[in-house]
């Protein structure tokens, strides 16, 4: 189903939100779920919207750009009709909005758990969980959820944060849901949070992350692309899926998730803002390239 227009699209989800809120429920209910996380490709391709809730807008020079719900909707709406796309990962807020326009239907389904990180924040390391819940993923009939898993090994919030992590791995396997671990060597500079993406300090986030949680039966990791992927992707068995992240050299970049896409645990891609805000701001082309690489 492809969405409305943009002022018809508003109309619509705030008068149900305004005169029908459980509207959302019912249609949580009655959406027709992916018959498999993988596409007829044989891998993932997953389409992020989570940044806003942390306080992440911009895109390139546009420190806003994700701000602006209708385009977001517009954009989400083209990359999830694209063939190939076979899912989205999102807060609650855009998640519903995108349940209000029945646009989900066939599609896996991923909500971001832990935004409590604010970008830029002294606090970012205490990534406390503010989204999605295992409970509640279970009860909207989603696939799983995803944890953004920062260790700073100088910030005493870390010990916290994993342990927080781990429980939400707990209870997404004990659901027998898909628990998505984002893990990252993380250091403070200059009062701000760089990721550490050597390597090496991918491989140890890799094998701290891949073992968090009492049970791993249903524990992926999202992973950046970076040098070396082919160790990376050794550290562990767990299923990965490749970030995207904001890009600057498309090119370059599609063809790094084009060769880590052929190792044995890559099962697919979960990018956002470089493919819903391409340079030329074609979402659909950007989209099919990306399927393309699967």
């Amino acid at each position: 189903m492809r969405c409305p227009v943009p002022s018809e699209k508003l109309s619509r989800i705030v008068s149900v939100r305004v005169g029908d809120p459980g509207a959302v429920a019912a249609a949580a209910a009655r959406r027709v779920r992916a018959s498999s996380l993988l596409g007829e490709h044989g891998k993932a391709m997953i389409i992020a919207a989570d940044h806003p809730a942390r306080g992440a807008n911009g895109v390139g020079g546009d420190p806003s750009a994700m701000a602006d719900r209708s385009e977001l909707l517009d954009r989400l709406c083209i990359a999830l009709e694209r063939p190939g796309v076979t899912g989205v990962l999102a807060t609650a807020d855009i998640l519903e909005d995108l349940l209000l326009l029945g646009v989900l239907d066939g599609k896996s389904v991923f909500g971001s758990m832990n935004r409590a990180g604010l970008a830029g924040s002294v606090f970012e390391i205490d990534d406390r969980f503010t989204g999605y819940d295992a409970a509640t993923i279970a009860a909207m009939g989603f696939d799983g959820g995803k944890m953004l898993t920062r260790i700073a090994l100088d910030d005493p919030a870390t010990p916290s944060a994993l342990e927080n992590t781990a429980r939400a791995v707990d209870e997404l396997n004990d659901r027998q849901l898909i628990a998505m671990v984002e893990p990252f060597i993380s250091v403070w500079e200059d009062g701000r949070i760089r990721n550490d993406l050597s390597t090496d300090a991918v491989i140890k986030s890799v094998t701290i992350a891949s073992a968090l949680g009492r049970r791993t039966a249903y524990s992926w990791l999202k992973l950046p692309v970076v040098a070396e992927m082919e160790r990376v992707l050794a550290s562990s068995t767990l299923p990965a899926l490749l970030l995207g992240g904001e890009v600057k050299d498309a090119e370059a970049a599609f063809a790094s998730w084009g060769r880590a896409l052929k190792q044995p645990t890559a099962q697919g891609l979960v990018v956002g803002r470089s493919l819903l805000y391409p340079a030329g701001g074609d979402v659909a082309s950007a989209v099919d390239k990306a399927v393309s690489l699967l």
